[in-house]
């Protein structure tokens, strides 16, 4: 009985301490993302993708165990390269993009165009679940 409580006490804890996309809503470098990242996915608590996700934020969307907040907006553009490059896209990193995304998210992507250009366009977490079967946050 003792084993059981302290096996419900650590799954209830590590469900408590889950990671949400909050501190990397606007985006950033990946050597920004890659730990966290790497992080969840060792641990294989869950991740939530919570209030506004804008570009390699979206990469938490290939995180093994992610769901999506419904209220959640995900905002999508090319990769982009750094200082004077800032402007030009960067077939590596989108590509890195794509391949975080699941089959349906990524057709719907590459046939809006949504990676071809480094304008945002914005897909709902309730289309992110209805639309492309990403997993819905559980309440709390």
């Amino acid at each position: 009985m003792k084993y059981a409580v302290t096996l419900l006490l650590l799954a209830c804890s590590s469900f408590a301490h889950a990671d949400t996309s909050d501190r990397f809503s606007k985006g950033g470098w990946i050597e920004n993302f890659q730990p966290a990242i790497d992080q969840a996915n060792a641990s294989g608590e869950l991740f939530r993708i919570r209030g506004s996700c804008q570009s390699n934020c979206t990469l938490f969307l290939g995180v093994r165990n992610v769901c999506v907040e419904r209220s959640a907006r995900l905002l999508f553009h090319a990769g982009h390269g750094r200082g004077a490059n800032w402007n030009v896209i960067n077939a590596g990193s989108t590509q890195r993009m794509l391949n975080a995304y699941n089959p349906k998210l990524r057709q719907y992507v590459i046939d809006k165009g949504y990676l071809t250009r480094l304008d945002f366009s914005t897909i709902s977490g309730a289309q992110m679940i209805d639309s492309f079967g990403y997993r819905e946050c559980p309440k709390g």
